[in-house]
């Protein structure tokens, strides 16, 4: 009993629930990343380039690939994997470039945080601080007593 009591402890913290919160979060943000690359950023770059397919850049790795690439120029990735071992250099540079943005963006929520964070502190040192109840209590009963006295 002592066991699933100190998991349910452990799973319900604070910090458990921020971080799967997180988690979740992270998981459709890397998905609007991800189509932000496969479906606006690859095709304008595969357009810079020279109207090039990104997601159908490869070399073959193997002679029926090769022949098969020869016979047809414009083999799909997915046909060509089927005949043989090929090295996607098309799905890495778009993988490559989805890390870049999301490390980017990362970077940039972070320093926001910091900013907002320092910019938090700061109010909090230049607003003047009231003394504790115990000290204004006491305070109030000196006074009184002098008053009287």
């Amino acid at each position: 009993m002592g066991m699933i009591k100190e998991f349910k402890e452990f799973a319900l913290k604070g910090n458990m629930v921020d971080m799967a919160v997180g988690i979740i979060i992270g998981g459709a943000f890397g998905v609007i990343v991800k189509s932000l690359i496969d479906d606006v950023i690859m095709p304008l770059v595969g357009k810079v380039v020279g109207n090039v397919d990104f997601s159908n850049v490869y070399i073959p790795l193997s002679e029926a690939v090769t022949e098969a690439k020869k016979a047809n120029p414009n083999l799909p990735l997915a046909d060509a994997k089927e005949l043989g071992s090929v090295m996607a250099i098309g799905n890495f540079i778009s993988i490559l470039i989805n890390f870049l943005i999301l490390a980017f963006v990362i970077f940039i929520m972070i320093k926001m945080m910091n900013k907002a964070k320092a910019k938090f502190e700061k109010e909090e040192e230049e607003a003047p601080k009231a003394p504790p109840a115990d000290i204004v209590l006491l305070t109030e009963i000196r006074d009184a007593l002098k008053a009287r006295g």
